[in-house]
């Protein structure tokens, strides 16, 4: 498993993009993905929806249970990921590409993000 190093990382497992245009894309990591199993369905916080970084926000159901889905940073969902809806496998099949979850707009990003080095070892992945 390889944790791709442009990334940040919680420690709730999830992964957050370098903002453009002080928007960030957020999706769960492959050591995540793994836990869960087969991701069946996924509510996902809806555009205009504001987030705070380390609160629930939504959630993945997998064939082996329900996983909260926390928020990496605070602002607003300007996207949620249709095709992660239509098709909850995408979560487990590429978690670092089409499995993405949300974007948002920034407006606080905590400190406490790790490197993909300081999340490897965080989760042995």
């Amino acid at each position: 498993m390889s944790n791709p190093q442009q990334l940040r990382y919680s420690k709730e497992h999830e992964w957050l993009s370098a903002t453009e245009d002080g928007v960030a894309t957020i999706g769960i990591t492959e050591f995540a993905a793994n836990a869960l199993g087969d991701v069946v369905y996924a509510d996902l916080p809806a555009a205009g929806t504001t987030v705070t970084a380390g609160e629930t926000c939504g959630e993945l159901e997998s064939t082996k249970s329900v996983s909260d889905l926390y928020s990496p940073v605070t602002g607003e969902v300007v996207e949620a990921n249709q095709d992660v809806v239509d098709d909850p496998s995408l979560v487990n099949s590429a978690p670092f590409e089409g499995g993405w979850l949300f974007k948002v707009r920034v407006a606080e990003e905590p400190g406490d993000l790790l490197s993909a080095d300081e999340y490897t070892a965080f989760s042995g992945s």
